[in-house]
C-alpha cells in the first residue's frame, strides 16, 4: 500500500480487516457448537482474497484505463449473470439458481458482475449523460426523460427481469437494477429517473412475487412469520435471538445462534446480534457506513467524471447490500439472500469484496495525492486541477504614440486580444470629408473603454476623429 497507494485513504483497509476479523471470530465460534472447520475454509479464502486484492493494487495504479473497455465491461458482466443458467455448470440452492460449481468448489458469479457492471455503467454515463440529462414532458413538478431517451433504463430493466425469471433470485436482480438507477441519477442530477427507478423495482417485486413460491414465502416471513413455523424457521429464530440478546447481548459465547439455520451465512449479522446485542449490532452497521462515507467523500473530491461515478457505484453497491441483508435479518425489509461483505462465510463473496476494496483505495489514491505530483501521461489533464485564471487584461507599458499616418501594422504584429496597448492609429469615419465651408464636430477623447475595430485595440489615450457635418 505505502509503495503503490501512499495517498489512499487511511481509513479503508483498517475498517475492512476490522470486520473481517469479527466474522472470522464469530465462524469460528458457532464451529464449536457443529463441529465443522468452517474457520479454516474461510482463513483459505482469505487468503486467495489478499493475494487478489495485492494483484488488483498492483496492476491498476490508475482506474481510468477502465474507461477504454465500455462495452466489453457490459459483455463480460452480462455473461456472468448468465452462467448458473449453463446446464451442468449451473446449481440451485434454496430456490435460486445463482451458482455455478467448479470441481468441488461452488462460485457465484454476481458477485463478481456487479463490479464489472458498475465500470460499464460508469464509462457509459460518462458518454451519454447529456442526452440521458435532456428534459422531457413536465409532470406535477418534475421533468421526466424523453421517450426516446428510455432505452436503457429499458434494456436493464428488461434483463432484470430475464434475471428474475429464469435464475429466481430476487436479491441479485434488486442489486443490479438499482445500482444502475442510482448511477444513472448522480450522472444526470434528475429525479425523474429515481422516481422510473422505483416504479419500475416495484413492478419487479410484483412480478417475483406472482410467479415464484419461494419469493411469497420471503413476503410471508417478512410480514407474519408466525403464520408458518416450519416454513420460517430461520425467520422466527433470528427474532428470539434477537429479543434473548437485548441491547447488551448475552456476551461472547454465551448465546445460542447456532439454532438459527445459516448462521455462518445470510444470518451472520443475527448472530452477532444475539452475543453483542442490538447496540453491538448497530456497531458494526455504523464501521460499514463509515467506509461508505469515506468513498462518497472520495467521489464528490474528484476532478474527473469517471472516477465521480465508479466511485458512486461501488460505494452504492456495497450500502445497498448491507441494507438489504440487514433489514432482511431485522424483518425492515423481505429476506433476499445477499451475503454481509467481509462478514459472511464465503469466497465468491469475498474475494469480489477485497477487488471492490482495490479499486476504492485506487480512486481515494488519485482524489487524495498532490497535484504537484501527479504524473505528467496520458491523463494528466483529467486529473490536474484547473489553474487559476488570470486576470482578464495584462497591461503592458506604454508605448509613444504613433504619428497621425502611420501605416497599419502587419497581422503578426498586431496586439493579441488580451492585451491592452495604445492604437497604432487613429480611425477615420469612412464618410468621406465635407465640402469647405461645413462646419465639423471637434476631437474628442476616447471612452475609458476597450473597443475592438478593424483589428485595432484602442485604449484609454486613442483619439477619435468624427468629423460629422452638423446641421446649417
Amino acid at each position: 500500500m505505502r509503495w503503490r497507494l501512499p495517498y489512499a485513504d487511511p481509513l479503508l483497509l483498517p475498517l475492512v480487516f476490522l470486520l473481517n476479523g469479527l466474522g472470522l471470530s464469530m465462524i469460528y465460534r458457532l464451529d464449536q457448537a457443529d463441529r465443522l472447520a468452517s474457520a479454516n475454509l474461510q482463513m483459505m479464502w482469505l487468503g486467495a482474497s489478499v493475494v487478489v486484492f495485492c494483484g488488483v493494487v498492483v496492476l491498476l495504479r490508475d482506474h481510468r484505463v477502465l474507461q477504454r473497455y465500455t462495452y466489453l465491461w457490459f459483455l463480460a458482466g452480462f455473461l456472468l449473470l448468465l452462467t448458473p443458467l449453463v446446464p451442468g455448470l449451473g446449481k440451485e440452492s434454496h430456490g435460486a439458481r445463482i451458482w455455478i460449481r467448479l470441481g468441488s468448489f461452488s462460485f457465484q458469479p454476481a458477485e463478481i458482475a456487479k463490479i464489472v457492471l458498475s465500470i460499464a455503467f460508469a464509462s457509459y454515463l460518462v458518454e451519454k449523460r447529456d442526452v440521458l440529462a435532456t428534459a422531457g414532458r413536465r409532470f406535477l413538478g418534475i421533468d421526466f426523460p424523453r421517450a426516446r431517451d428510455l432505452g436503457p433504463i429499458g434494456v436493464v430493466w428488461v434483463f432484470s427481469l430475464i434475471i428474475l425469471m429464469f435464475e429466481k433470485d430476487l436479491g441479485t436482480t434488486l442489486l443490479f437494477f438499482g445500482l444502475f438507477v442510482a448511477m444513472l441519477y448522480v450522472a444526470t442530477e434528475r429525479p425523474s429517473w429515481a422516481i422510473l427507478g422505483v416504479v419500475m423495482v416495484g413492478a419487479l417485486g410484483v412480478v417475483g412475487y406472482s410467479m415464484f413460491d419461494h419469493v411469497q414465502t420471503r413476503f410471508s416471513s417478512w410480514l407474519n412469520p408466525f403464520s408458518d413455523y416450519d416454513k420460517n424457521l430461520q425467520v422466527i429464530s433470528a427474532q428470539f435471538g434477537f429479543a434473548w440478546g437485548g441491547l447488551f447481548g448475552t456476551g461472547w459465547g454465551l448465546g445460542h445462534p447456532y439454532l438459527t439455520p445459516l448462521s455462518k451465512n445470510d444470518f451472520i449479522g443475527a448472530a452477532l446480534g444475539e452475543e453483542l446485542g442490538l447496540f453491538g449490532l448497530y456497531a458494526v452497521v455504523m464501521l460499514f457506513g463509515i467506509i461508505v462515507a469515506r468513498v462518497l467523500r472520495a467521489a464528490l473530491g474528484s476532478n474527473e467524471p469517471f472516477g465521480k461515478l465508479l466511485a458512486t457505484g461501488l460505494a452504492f453497491a456495497f450500502a445497498l447490500q448491507v441494507f438489504v441483508i440487514t433489514g432482511g435479518i431485522t424483518r425492515l425489509l423481505p429476506l433476499t439472500g445477499l451475503t454481509t461483505p467481509f462478514v459472511s462465510q464465503g469466497g465468491s463473496s469475498l474475494i469480489s469484496n477485497y477487488i471492490m476494496l482495490a479499486l476504492m483505495l485506487a480512486i481515494t489514491h488519485q482524489v487524495r495525492r498532490p497535484q504537484a505530483e501527479a504524473p505528467a501521461g496520458e491523463f494528466a489533464s483529467l486529473s490536474a486541477r484547473p489553474p487559476r485564471p488570470s486576470p482578464r487584461y495584462q497591461p503592458q507599458p506604454r508605448s509613444p504614440a504613433p504619428t497621425r499616418h502611420a501605416p497599419t501594422p502587419p497581422r503578426s504584429a498586431r496586439p493579441s486580444r488580451w492585451e491592452w496597448t495604445t492604437p497604432p492609429c487613429p480611425i477615420r469615419s469612412p464618410r468621406p470629408t465635407p465640402a469647405p465651408g461645413r462646419r465639423t464636430s471637434h476631437e474628442r477623447p476616447h471612452p475609458q473603454s476597450l473597443h475592438r475595430r478593424h483589428g485595432h485595440v484602442l485604449g484609454p489615450d486613442a483619439q477619435l476623429d468624427l468629423r460629422l457635418p452638423l446641421p446649417q
